[in-house]
């Protein structure tokens, strides 16, 4: 059944208090993200009620609107209705300090700067799985330049990821995104690249007579996104202290000697050091626990992506795979969640009596399944329905268990499914094929059990037919 994209743009925008209270909005594969000028304006259990909106996560002056795999169509509608250009009032007074509120700070910057990056990076990740794969049958020998191209193309996302981390964290500091991209630029320049080649040899390398320390920026995150932030406060105080007059010149030439020296002498190593111990830390887990870590991580999947917490291994994925090849912990865990997800919304749409409901799982359960992407049997069936949650997540620990046990490892961080299964194929070991695809049907066969085993309150279709009414009814606006 098609939507209505335009009326349910409309109903979103006003359930967030209208278009003027919305500061800024994106929109990554499942979600529309909204920074909102008075959260308080906004109207969760409307949001929810909505036609089409699969569940409301709000966090502060964050708002984040599930539709499922057609939110670029929604997103296109919502930009329609708001203005070009937003300028928001400053707030009154700053809210104070505390430990929750940085914590929170960090994780928007991370997952707000990473979320419009994934495309070109599962893109890259799926074209250098491509590569290998035609390497491996032989279709294209080793060494030949057009498997050196292919593999190229799919390694440029990755090589540059400082500067696409400079341009999206330029977006979201609210600072100048050319110069962000030139310092970032810096980090990953063939000259700078050779020096740090030779300071990592021994060579001693100085900058203004300061040691620089030797350190490797491609495939990297945390440097970048620290950079900007900072140069988000170099171009506000330089700003300030430049006269009106010089401002076409100095005050860029001012900018670029504070913000690139900064970067190389303090942000950059302490970014790589921050990175580092994240990375450290997550796979020491994985070394005390083994496979256990991996069953565990299975089964806390679905709640991560309920809270956004996931995001905050984009960066530690990233760059294992970059020094290692593979991933061993985070991705394979992945396959279980996702696809019993899947499996429970295949149950949820073999048991309803609700035609709609039937729909709904079906759908999201092929998007889960083929693609890896569960938001969609996340919150428009699991959590909508609760029982098929607990299902979801009892498979997930049993088939991170056994993936653990298997020791299957991603050379990509696609979102696992059975379309791009073949970034857990092990050329050095050919059973990995097996795993891989016993772990699938596993999880969604033991997912698909437990949730009959389980059962779950049905919705009537007269409840969900009078919840579409009320929807529309409570929003039928005519202009924004």
């Amino acid at each position: 059944m098609s939507k209505n994209y335009a009326a349910l743009a409309g109903d979103v925008v006003l359930a967030l208090g209208g278009a003027g209270n919305i500061v800024a909005a994106t929109h990554c594969m499942t979600r529309l993200r909204f920074v909102l000028q008075d959260p308080t304006l906004a109207d969760s259990a409307a949001l929810k009620n909505i036609k089409g909106v699969m569940g409301v996560v709000r966090s502060d002056n964050q708002c984040q609107v599930i539709i499922g795999n057609t939110v670029s169509q929604a997103y296109r509608e919502v930009v329609r209705l708001l203005p070009e250009n937003l300028q928001p009032a400053e707030p009154q007074g700053k809210p104070p300090l505390t430990l929750r509120r940085i914590g929170a700070g960090i994780l928007d910057a991370l997952i707000g700067t990473m979320s419009p990056l994934i495309p070109a990076i599962i893109g890259g990740s799926m074209v250098k799985l491509l590569a290998m794969v035609l390497e491996m049958s032989g279709v294209l020998p080793k060494g030949s330049p057009t498997l050196t191209i292919l593999t190229t193309i799919g390694d440029g996302a990755f090589f540059f990821l400082p500067l696409m981390v400079a341009a999206s964290a330029a977006i979201k500091f609210k600072t100048n995104m050319s110069l962000a991209i030139a310092i970032a630029g810096v980090l990953v320049h063939p000259s700078f690249i050779e020096l740090m080649a030779k300071a990592a040899q021994g060579e001693h390398v100085e900058f203004a007579l300061i040691p620089v320390t030797a350190v490797k920026y491609t495939y990297t995150v945390i440097p970048a996104l620290v950079m900007t932030w900072c140069l988000s406060y170099i171009e506000r105080w330089v700003d300030r202290i430049t006269p009106a007059v010089t401002k076409n010149f100095l005050k860029p030439m001012l900018i670029v000697l504070i913000a690139a020296p900064l970067a190389i002498l303090l942000i950059g190593p302490v970014g790589i050091w921050i990175g580092s111990a994240i990375s450290a830390l997550v796979y020491t887990i994985h070394g005390y626990l083994g496979w256990l870590s991996v069953a565990i991580m299975g089964a806390l999947w679905p709640l991560l992506v309920m809270t956004g917490m996931h995001r905050v291994f984009t960066p530690t994925i990233i760059q294992t795979i970059a020094e290692t090849g593979r991933e061993g912990m985070v991705m394979p865990s992945e396959i279980g969640a996702n696809l019993s997800l899947g499996g429970s919304s295949l149950a949820v749409a073999w048991k309803t009596k609700n035609p709609e409901l039937r729909q709904t799982a079906l759908a999201a359960a092929a998007s889960a399944i083929l693609a890896g992407i569960s938001e969609p049997a996340l919150y428009g069936v699991a959590v909508r329905l609760k029982r098929p949650l607990i299902a979801s997540l009892i498979s997930g620990f049993v088939c991170g268990a056994v993936a653990g046990i298997a020791g299957l490892a991603s050379h990509s961080m696609a979102a696992p499914g059975l379309f791009t299964s073949v970034q857990f194929f092990d050329p050095a070991n050919p059973m990995s094929i097996v795993w891989v695809f016993g772990v699938m049907a596993l999880a969604v066969v033991l997912s698909f059990v437990l949730t009959l085993l389980l059962g779950f309150e049905d919705i009537p279709v007269e409840q969900d037919a009078a919840d579409a009414r009320r929807a529309q009814g409570v929003t039928t606006p005519a202009n924004y």
